[in-house]
């Protein structure tokens, strides 16, 4: 076996082309414990390392891929700051795929224990020490993360955009990058290490950085709508959108830098809903799940997964 995961907890699998690799990962209960000591119990890992043969008829689409986790989405249903039950879906998907060989790092927030821009100006507090707080708040996430990722076994990195030697590595674009060859989950926390960005923005410049092929921004909903949900009854979600459509509607997706950013740099966005099980793994592997923002070099996207667009969609994503 290319991946020995352990024990892992129980939940419902739907049938997808990644088959027995994400049914490797449900078999049965297991406690939640993060202690010092499980490092020493946790079982072995190999990464998957592909041929050029074995790349042609690999059954995903991503090589290399930016998931970003908001930190709301790991509140679960918000009874606490984090929700182990969540934390543990997001290892038992992601590593459902990297035994297959695709190479993950992720990106977390912050908002589920704070949010700068909603704390700044309270008690004198300004922006940019509100901000450097809610990056402190994305470490935190990170941690807890690789701690639910290692205790099934699989190898994770976090790097945070500012030093905090002690609990984690400092980013570094090459080692990063090196982790993911070895087959390592690389966790990025702090942001971009700057206060006014936003953690969607150091989503879309790591997933430069690294040289991966999409961002999947995983949320509490199930994509784009064409109008807030929650006032209008009749808002209908987008399969595809285009950039510019995205601004010029001012679509509530990621803040305009981030999507300025992945404009310029040719980098889809993958929207879709975190707590629908199987819908991380489906994303990673280039299902179609939620709503696709990109641009007419991106076409090939939703060609491949839904074997053709109708011609609503295409001239959607072709007006860029």
């Amino acid at each position: 076996a290319l991946l020995n995961p352990g024990v892992g907890c129980g939940i419902a699998a739907k049938a997808s082309p990644i088959g027995d690799a994400f049914n490797t990962f449900h078999d049965a209960p297991c406690p939640l414990s993060f202690g010092r000591s499980q490092a020493s119990l946790m079982p072995p890992f190999s990464g998957l390392m592909l041929d050029e043969s074995s790349r042609s008829k690999r059954p995903y689409k991503w090589q290399r891929v930016l998931l970003k986790v908001s930190g709301e989405a790991l509140a679960g249903d918000h009874t606490e700051n984090i929700d182990p039950k969540v934390t543990m879906a997001i290892a038992r998907e992601v590593a459902s795929v990297t035994k297959l060989g695709v190479e993950v790092a992720i990106v977390v927030g912050g908002g589920n224990i704070f949010r700068g821009a909603s704390w700044a100006g309270c008690s004198g507090l300004d922006r940019s020490s509100a901000d450097y707080i809610g990056m402190m708040a994305t470490v935190m996430n990170a941690i807890f993360l690789q701690a639910t990722m290692e205790s099934i076994g699989i190898p994770t990195r976090v790097q945070t955009a500012f030093r905090i030697s002690e609990v984690a590595e400092p980013y570094i674009r090459r080692r990063a990058i090196r982790h993911l060859e070895k087959g390592r989950v690389v966790i990025f926390a702090a942001g971009t290490g700057n206060p006014f960005f936003t953690t969607d923005t150091a989503a879309a410049l790591r997933c430069a950085e690294i040289n991966a092929e999409v961002v999947l921004k995983a949320t509490n909903v199930d994509g784009v709508y064409d109008a807030n949900p929650k006032h209008n009854p009749n808002a209908r979600i987008l399969e595809t959108v285009s950039y510019n459509e995205v601004i010029s509607r001012d679509l509530s997706v990621m803040d305009m830098t981030a999507v300025t950013l992945c404009q310029e740099n040719n980098i889809p966005v993958v929207v879709f809903n975190l707590q629908n099980t199987g819908n991380i793994a489906k994303a990673i592997v280039g299902e179609k799940v939620g709503t696709f923002i990109g641009c007419t070099r991106n076409l090939e996207y939703r060609e491949s997964t839904e074997g053709s667009l109708d011609q609503e969609d295409k001239i959607l994503v072709s007006e860029w």
